[in-house]
């Protein structure tokens, strides 16, 4: 060891100096990794095609990634996206590695699977609540087949509005929904009529679209005609069931005789 003294001021600096060739440095993996990496990741499917799966890299402390998607292909993006060529379970790893070298490991069990797609028919502004273009009648309308119906707000079932047919029948309802072939469902509803005259409100279920009241009778695959006129202002429950067949859209159609009727609440369901 080397030392030099300096003089400044009167003071006396001493400067140690080690040589180079003294100083002695850690080797390669000497030094503890003190954030070694952790490897982790998320699959998601794409909406469009479920055979498609995008990566995303929850990994930390690392740098560079190896993936194996299981079916013979790799990547090294550290988010990549991949499409299997067929359905199947894969297992699925993910190697990352820091600067230093240190590595971690994780797999997943991925199951490519073709989605089940559940349809639920969907009657548009089943209560009479939504006030669009047409007021609270939207999407019932039919303009060959009777006058479109009145609005109400009281009485109703539920929300703010009901359809009114008046006594004389020239108000009627009528909305096309998509529903699946060789299926069974139930369309409900809430009715009142007037206490008198006596008369009835029905509710038919029709095949596909329906361009004169000729064809009513023809197209209809099942209705329920209702009659309960013990009060005018509470509501009572109807239903009707039907066999959608070979039709992938039908008509729910409803039309009063002889009494004011009003509707509210349509739901339907599969059986």
């Amino acid at each position: 060891m080397q030392y030099t003294a300096y003089i400044l001021s009167g003071l006396i600096l001493l400067l140690f100096v080690t040589s180079c060739d003294e100083l002695e440095l850690p080797g390669v993996g000497e030094l503890p990794d003190l954030t070694p990496p952790a490897a982790d990741f998320a699959a998601t499917p794409s909406e469009s095609a479920y055979r498609e799966i995008s990566f995303s890299n929850r990994s930390v402390s690392a740098t560079d990634f190896v993936w194996d998607f299981g079916d013979g292909n790799t990547s090294t993006e550290a988010n990549p996206t991949h499409t299997y060529a067929a359905d199947g379970d894969y297992t699925v790893s993910l190697t990352a590695t820091d600067k230093l070298n240190a590595t971690d490991q994780t797999t997943q069990v991925i199951s490519i699977v073709e989605p089940v797609i559940v349809f639920t028919p969907e009657i548009m502004n089943p209560g009479f609540d939504i006030e669009g273009e047409d007021s609270y009648r939207d999407h019932w309308r039919n303009g060959d087949l009777g006058g479109v119906i009145q609005i109400t707000s009281s009485p109703v079932h539920d929300g703010v509005k009901a359809a009114k047919l008046p006594s004389d029948g020239s108000r009627i309802g009528y909305q096309l929904i998509k529903v699946q072939a060789n299926k069974e469902y139930t369309v409900s509803f809430y009715y009142t009529l007037k206490t008198s005259p006596e008369g009835s409100l029905t509710v038919s279920i029709l095949d596909n679209g329906v361009e004169s009241a000729e064809d009513i009778g023809a197209s209809t695959i099942a209705s329920v005609t209702v009659n309960d006129q013990t009060s005018s202002s509470d509501y009572v429950l109807g239903s009707v069931t039907f066999a959608s067949g070979e039709n992938t859209e039908v008509a729910i159609f409803f039309t009063n005789v002889d009494v004011e009727a009003r509707i509210d609440s349509f739901t339907i369901v599969e059986n």
